[in-house]
């Protein structure tokens, strides 16, 4: 079904790497995050993080942030922003997250574990639910995992964990703070999953290659009934230092109801040119035919692509530039939120462009302009809608 969250960022932004350099969210517990917000920028490739060279063994860290923001539509209906995610809510202020991370780093140089947690309290925390766990509407544990480390004679290591995990698709990831642009992207909401349970094998090959293999209950579940497990599995490249590819498939009966078979690609590239950063992600996904489908009788697919350009206009500010396009052939992922009726072809794009400002300590306030056009008229009555919003974030 339609969904209403990622844990290799990509990022190379150095201003925005210093930034949110204290959260341990969705990245590798393999080295104790700085707490200290230094003007260093997080690793070009993904994968894990270098193990930790120090000798004395890693204490627990916290982290997190706290974040507020106003949005307003164009074409709200009801107050409602149609197909959006943190921001849906038109003309009035949202509490949307504070977040804490609990991070116990693994020694990557002997038979060590790890633990991590990431806990949401907040208006985002409601979309971000998998079935099968609750801690209320307005809150949500979107990672708990344990890491085992198997010492290799390389240094990296081998990685079993255990748990919940951020998915391993895409360059947007749950924290928002993280992302290049405030709000989530099409791809973010409706052809990625946020999280998986289950267990995942992690293996850094050489400082250019690394890969991930998962194993959980399907897309966004902690208990699952029906007994069909789903596999993820990632290849992550750094051909030169300021270049990263990451390649991943994805297989799995995802629907609650039915063993019909979900499998596609995503693919991601990065390039760092000086002050500038540039992405490039493709997606395509397919669902056999089943019950929960608009169209009950035939095969649902989809595909997207979506570049990103940030530019680091001073130390303490940047500008980041986001278009998407999404074909859903059948409304198979955006029918539901959009209320189309039946299985028609949604064609959907967007354009996004926001200022990152840091000019107070451990702050990042992120004005934002947005449009969004789709083929049909969902924006009450309207085929498109533009937003503007502005977030205020402190990270500690």
């Amino acid at each position: 079904m339609p969904r209403p969250i990622r844990r290799h960022r990509m990022l190379s932004l150095a201003w925005l790497g210093a930034v949110v350099a204290p959260l341990a969210g969705q990245t590798s517990p393999t080295a104790a995050p700085d707490t200290s917000l230094p003007a260093a920028s997080p690793p070009a490739a993904a994968g894990p993080a270098p193990a930790s060279a120090s000798l004395k063994p890693p204490s627990f860290k916290l982290s997190g942030y706290a974040e507020a923001s106003y949005d307003y539509s164009t074409q709200a209906v009801a107050n409602a922003i149609v197909g959006r995610l943190y921001d849906r809510f038109s003309g009035g202020f949202t509490l949307n997250a504070l977040k804490l991370t609990v991070d116990r780093p693994y020694m990557a140089n002997k038979l060590d574990a790890g633990v991590h947690a990431d806990v949401l309290v907040g208006q985002n925390a409601a979309v971000l639910q998998s079935s099968g766990f609750s801690l209320g509407s307005d809150g949500d544990v979107t990672q708990l995992y344990v890491t085992l480390n198997v010492p290799t004679a390389n240094g990296n290591g081998v990685q079993l964990k255990a748990g919940k995990m951020a998915t391993l698709m895409g360059l947007e990831v749950i924290e928002d703070v993280a992302n290049p642009n405030w709000s989530e992207g099409n791809q973010f909401i409706f052809v990625e999953n946020f999280t998986g349970t289950g267990v995942e094998v992690d293996y850094k090959f050489s400082p250019s290659v690394d890969a991930e293999a998962r194993v959980d209950n399907g897309w966004d579940r902690v208990q699952v009934n029906h007994g069909h497990a789903d596999f993820m599995g990632r290849l992550g490249l750094a051909p030169g230092p300021n270049t990263s590819i990451g390649v991943l498939g994805y297989v799995g009966a995802q629907e609650e109801s039915s063993s019909a078979a979900r499998y596609g690609a995503d693919l991601l590239v990065n390039q760092k040119l000086g002050p500038v950063s540039l992405w490039l992600q493709a997606d395509y996904g397919k669902e056999q035919a089943n019950a929960a489908l608009p169209d009950s009788t035939r095969d649902a697919s989809w595909w997207a692509v979506g570049t990103w350009l940030a530019y680091d206009v001073t130390p303490k500010l940047n500008l980041a530039l986001r278009a998407d396009y999404l074909d859903d052939a059948e409304s198979a992922r955006t029918g539901a939120a959009f209320a189309l009726p039946g299985a028609l072809a949604h064609k959907l794009w967007s354009g996004t462009a926001t200022l990152n400002v840091k000019s107070w300590s451990n702050v990042l306030v992120r004005p934002e302009v947005r449009y969004d056009h789709s083929n049909f008229t969902p924006f009450k009555g309207k085929s498109g809608q533009a937003t503007f919003a502005v977030s205020v974030a402190y990270l500690y």
